[in-house]
């Protein structure tokens, strides 16, 4: 059974479809987006459903350009309202929040943002420079807009869930930030807006990612560097894809110990391009611990 959801282009508008649940103490559960919704995001609604029952859930479509470099694909980004909203509506979402840039960013650019710290440095934020300040700038403004008690994100994006929890707990923002699952095509592809750039021979090739990854699992038992270089020769094999990184970090990306404990929970992330579309991916894993090599909490 499908539910029409409400659509609110304005700030105005999402306030007042919002103030009865606000009023009656029904919990709010928000899941940010770009657009372009596939499968992946219908679990993240599903998710906040299950966290807020009978609360309203909205979901934000939002192409943030404070998050897109030079050069980088904002014009190219898919934008599907009409499709995003037969979703949300499958799902039973209660409220689309589709704002302009013009609505999130009144005058422009803002004079005051979100500065993220040494955690944006890393991974993504190498190649990415002034990326996470647009994405916890824009978060920030969409948790002070729908006010929710849950924010659901999904772990494909993981740098962007620990910072976003980190933003949370420093600034005292009383959210509970949830990250879900990635969820995957039949052959382990991660789902992603930007898997429709590829063609099929780029989507063969993308499998890599997530093979390499499934080998670093495997391998971890044995210690730090087997887990890489397992990895490597999976992502070596695919001839069309460009490494941006491949790295083992704490669950919260921090460095990891040296030397490292039998039994030390890791997370293992890359990032490459096949073609001109650039993607990311990760997975959990625990390294040194033969006993456990086949008990990985892995997302298969």
């Amino acid at each position: 059974m499908t539910t029409t959801p409400v659509l609110a282009p304005t700030r105005e508008e999402l306030s007042n479809l919002l103030s009865g649940a606000r009023r009656e103490g029904r919990p709010i559960g928000l899941v940010p987006t770009m657009g372009a919704l596939h499968e992946g995001h219908a679990s993240l609604v599903r998710e906040a459903r299950a966290r807020v029952g009978d609360g309203p859930v909205v979901v934000s479509v939002f192409v943030n350009p404070m998050q897109f470099g030079a050069g980088e694909d904002l014009d190219r980004y898919p934008r599907t309202l009409d499709a995003d909203l037969e979703v949300c509506a499958r799902e039973g979402v209660d409220v689309v929040f589709a704002p302009s840039v013009e609505e999130v960013y009144p005058g422009g650019d803002p004079m005051v943002t979100v500065e993220p710290g040494p955690l944006a440095d890393v991974l993504e934020g190498r190649s990415r420079p002034g990326h996470f300040r647009g994405v916890l700038t824009v978060v920030a403004k969409l948790l002070g807009l729908v006010r929710p008690d849950v924010a659901v994100f999904g772990q494909k994006d993981y740098q962007q869930l620990a910072l976003v929890r980190r933003m949370v707990a420093d600034l005292c923002l009383g959210v509970d930030v949830v990250g879900a699952e990635t969820v995957r095509e039949a052959g382990g592809l991660a789902l992603s807006s930007r898997n429709r750039y590829l063609d099929e021979e780029q989507r063969v090739e993308a499998l890599a990612l997530s093979r390499a990854l499934l080998a670093a699992q495997e391998a971890a038992a044995y210690g730090l560097g087997p887990a890489l270089d397992a990895a490597r020769a999976e992502l070596r094999a695919a001839k069309t894809v460009d490494l941006d990184y491949l790295e083992v970090t704490t669950p919260d990306l921090g460095p990891l110990p040296d030397p490292v404990p039998a039994g030390t929970e890791a997370r293992v992330l890359v990032a490459a391009r096949v073609g001109t579309t650039r993607l990311i991916d990760n997975m959990p894993l625990v390294l040194g611990n033969p006993d456990g090599a086949h008990d990985q909490q892995g997302e298969r």
